[in-house]
């Protein structure tokens, strides 16, 4: 067999590995603040599933958000809204990435320390355990696929937690990744709740600090003199 004959089979077989390797794959993005910006990419979609999802499907870019929501109502969980909803393809990698934001007391919240003048808050994570339908015939566990505890989940910092599946199934790699706060301290994470503290701002300490009241006295004081002489 001829050099170049070998080398154009080579090739071939090469790209055809290469298109073999390339699997579906489902990304979630989670930051943590007054609320949660959330992201899911699903990528390298069957293309029949794609299409069947473009096609005027049942998904869209309220779907996720308002499953979350309905699955917490269902918890008597009914202090958490979701906004900032969109959607977006991609035609070529036959991609789909959902972004939004859910807010409200059930889902964060905090409380304030006058002593020590930190915010301690407190995450609820419990919403991304949900099944979705992309087509009327195919769906996702997300329940199913993200069932350990956040507790139990990999620290890729000090910040985020991580967790990811692989399967022989239609998703070969579902992962999750949370981030908190990068200024945020003593994060502990207990079941699905995760805790953690801001260390007091300046605004906060010059706020509850003695010395504002004892200025305002003393301004007080120097305002009333100068009525006084110039009365």
């Amino acid at each position: 067999m001829k050099k170049p004959t070998l080398t154009v089979i080579c090739l071939t077989v090469l790209l055809f590995v290469s298109v073999a390797q390339v699997h579906a794959s489902v990304s979630v993005e989670s930051t943590a603040g007054d609320n949660i910006h959330i992201i899911y990419n699903f990528e390298n979609l069957d293309p029949t599933i794609y299409n069947e999802v473009i096609a005027n499907q049942p998904f869209n870019s309220s779907t996720i958000p308002q499953i979350i929501i309905e699955n917490l109502e269902e918890q008597n969980l009914t202090h958490v809204n979701y906004g900032s909803q969109s959607i977006t393809h991609d035609n070529v990698t036959k991609a789909i990435r959902v972004s939004f934001h859910l807010n409200g007391s059930d889902i964060v919240s905090f409380t304030f320390n006058r002593t020590t003048m930190r915010k301690t808050y407190q995450v609820k994570t419990e919403w991304r355990k949900f099944e979705v339908n992309l087509t009327n015939s195919f769906s996702v566990d997300f329940a199913q696929y993200f069932a350990e505890p956040v507790e139990k989940w990999s620290k890729l910092n000090q910040t985020t937690y991580y967790i990811e599946t692989h399967s022989a199934g239609f998703f070969d790699l579902v992962s999750f990744k949370f981030t908190l706060p990068a200024t945020a301290i003593n994060v502990q994470a207990e079941g699905d709740t995760i805790t953690y503290e801001f260390p007091p701002s300046s605004e906060d300490v010059f706020l509850n600090s003695p010395f504002l009241i004892l200025t305002v006295l003393i301004l007080v004081i120097i305002v009333a003199l100068i009525y006084r002489r110039v009365r």
